[in-house]
């Protein structure tokens, strides 16, 4: 059939088995919103800025697991993408950002709102299309959405003329994709290096597992629980992969790293072998990468060859992704009993357990994080921002289940957790989702307000408002003498009267007897975004912490430690 550039991109994503876009038009965007007009195959949502259109699409991607689709004109709209783009990239999901571009022929003549948004974005995409010729873009988007779903998944970008979206083409849907450059592996490892790496698990005395966000990605769960169960071994998740063991199963020694518990981190400093499932040494888990795990053998299972080695040289490289080798281990490994290893364990587990400090006259984080978690059993999707608030998020909610715990991990991107908390609403609508956020990156992006409200969207935002940066002003206490420099933001709006204005319901608590009746009123609002300004005490700071650059022997497990 014959169809415009612009149509044929929305078909094409139609096609694919896309059903939602979050984005912003503009001039050179016009003929593919037009596209959009009056169909009801696929939801436009309108958002307010570009970045949060980005970081929709990844919340969305992340709770759902389907890839996420953002729009955005040419020039100062393509770059507001780039941070939201950038997030997804080091997270590893998969997300296709479309922008629009100037017609070919002013290409490279810095046209108004002209940008080389393939070359701005060539270091945070796993790909990039200047499409010249509509007839090339039923392929593309085709390709491009094979490309950021397989292998090591992330974000690809199409950047569109628009003389191309205004072009005719006979469209024809893309059956099937092949790309000779791109061919991407469940696995490359050999059954030998599995049965290596089963005797090496069998061998061990004092093995652990360091399970990531690819067990996440690869929908590995279920087999990284029953790996652990009949090896009876331990296991620590990091913040991108919370929930892959839940957060409950009496194996789960919880977050490893900067701010992890002491269990996890005191595991990987003895083991004698750890068993790396989809994760890629990030700095926050090592810290002193000499003193990192400097007594254990190291078996590193990940889809991406380029991680193994990249930071920590393993023993064992296995190319795969951790559901194809945990099912291959599985079977090898020997069930052991409880050993000495474990008990230890076990002890240092309920001996460092994460408890509520007992101030009765505060509002804390840990008390509103565990109410939520005891509201909710578990079962909600918690989103951070970035800051104290996530790591007392990733220590204090339980999640028993992945996707269930979404976060900014390798970029740190302050003002992600409201608009990815609003994405992943629209892709489980009938989930419990709540955007736990500081009152300084929730003000970066607050503006997405007004589309939730639009699309009746029951997020609670629980706004842990301290009036600082609050880790920024953790680490200027703790290393800087006290030196408060540029992390006061009292100036700041009365949230309950601005939820209120966009027609958001708007509360304030600020003792603990009335967290649990402003969490159970907002899980009984499905018509629209609650705002819950907590007024937290301003000087807690989060523990355990291993100081930047530093090792677990030098972990500052509560406020005393010198």
């Amino acid at each position: 059939m014959k169809l415009k550039g612009s149509e044929a991109l929305v078909q094409s994503l139609v096609d694919c088995g896309v059903e939602v876009i979050f984005g912003i038009p503009g001039g050179q965007m016009i003929p593919i919103y037009d596209a959009l007009y009056g169909r009801t195959d696929i939801k436009n949502i309108l958002m307010r800025h570009e970045q949060g259109a980005a970081h929709a699409a990844d919340g969305y991607a992340r709770a759902t697991g389907k890839i996420g689709v953002c729009f955005a004109t040419s020039g100062p709209g393509a770059t507001n993408l780039v941070t939201g783009i950038a997030t997804a990239n080091m997270d590893s999901i998969p997300m296709l950002a479309v922008t629009g571009q100037v017609g070919t022929a002013a290409l490279g003549k810095d046209a108004f709102q002209e940008v080389d948004i393939t070359g701005v974005t060539m270091p945070i995409t796993k790909h990039s299309y200047l499409v010249k010729k509509a007839e090339d873009l039923p392929r593309v988007v085709s390709e491009a959405i094979y490309i950021a779903t397989t292998g090591r998944p992330g974000p690809v970008l199409i950047d569109i003329p628009s003389d191309v979206q205004r072009a005719v083409i006979d469209y024809k849907p893309v059956k099937s994709v092949s790309i000779r450059s791109y061919i991407p592996i469940r696995e490359a490892t050999g059954d030998a290096e599995i049965e290596k790496a089963a005797k090496m698990i069998n061998a061990s005395k004092k093995p652990v597992i360091y399970a990531g966000g690819g067990v996440v990605s690869a929908g590995a769960s279920k087999e990284l629980t029953e790996f652990a169960e009949k090896a009876n071994i331990y296991a620590a998740a990091t913040l991108m992969g919370k929930g892959a063991i839940s957060d409950k199963h009496p194996k789960c020694l919880g977050m490893p790293g900067m701010h992890g518990t002491v269990a996890a981190n005191y595991a990987f400093r003895d083991c004698d072998l750890m068993i790396v499932c989809g994760a890629r040494f990030d700095d926050r888990i090592t810290g002193k990468i000499y003193e990192f795990a400097k007594n254990a053998k190291i078996i590193h299972i990940d889809i991406d060859k380029a991680e193994q080695g990249k930071t920590i040289k393993p023993d064992l490289s296995v190319v795969s992704d951790c559901k194809t080798a945990l099912k291959k281990l599985i079977p090898l490994v020997n069930a052991k009993p409880e050993g000495r290893w474990n008990k230890q364990l076990a002890a240092w587990k309920k001996e460092y357990a994460m408890k509520v400090p007992a101030e009765k006259d505060k509002l804390l984080p840990q008390y509103i994080l565990a109410k939520l978690s005891e509201i909710t059993k578990g079962n909600a999707i918690v989103v951070t921002d970035v800051g104290q608030h996530q790591m007392f998020s990733a220590l204090y909610t339980q999640s028993i289940k992945p996707r269930t715990f979404l976060s900014s991990g390798g970029f740190g991107t302050m003002g992600f957790g409201f608009p990815a908390a609003f994405g992943a609403q629209v892709g489980e609508p009938k989930a419990d989702v709540f955007a736990v956020v500081g009152d300084g990156g929730f003000q970066m992006t607050l503006q997405e307000l007004a589309p939730a409200v639009e699309q009746k969207l029951p997020v609670k935002i629980l706004i842990f408002n301290n009036k600082y940066l609050g880790m920024v002003r953790q680490w200027q206490e703790l290393f800087w003498n006290k030196h408060y420099s540029g992390v006061d933001i009292s100036a700041q709006p009365d949230f309950v009267k601005l939820a209120e204005s966009y027609g958001a319901c708007g509360i304030m608590v600020d003792k603990p007897a009335d967290v649990e009746k402003a969490l159970k009123k907002s899980l009984a609002i499905k018509d629209k975004p609650v705002v819950i300004d907590f007024r937290i005490d301003p000087e807690e700071n989060v523990y355990p912490m291993i100081p930047a650059g530093m090792s677990v022997d030098d972990m500052l497990i509560s406020k005393e430690d010198k």
